[in-house]
């Protein structure tokens, strides 16, 4: 797989990870490992906001997503 937004930049380079926001293949480059928070709680909203996080890799347009407001 390569990295999708190489490619609209005209260059050819392999995806190391997959977006877990949007499923982008992303190079190093434009991969951001970002500890994400973990919620706990049912449907429809979560409860609480554990005092753990995972790491995950978002694409540098999720992550700014993710950070906006």
């Amino acid at each position: 797989m390569k990295c999708y937004l190489c490619a609209k930049e005209g260059k050819d380079r392999d995806a190391v990870a997959i977006c877990i926001v949007c499923g982008m293949g992303v190079c190093m480059d434009h991969a951001i490992r970002e500890e994400v928070a973990v919620w706990e709680g049912g449907y429809p909203f979560p409860a609480k906001k554990l005092k753990r996080t995972v790491p995950r890799i978002l694409c540098k347009p999720c992550y700014s997503a993710y950070h906006e407001g």
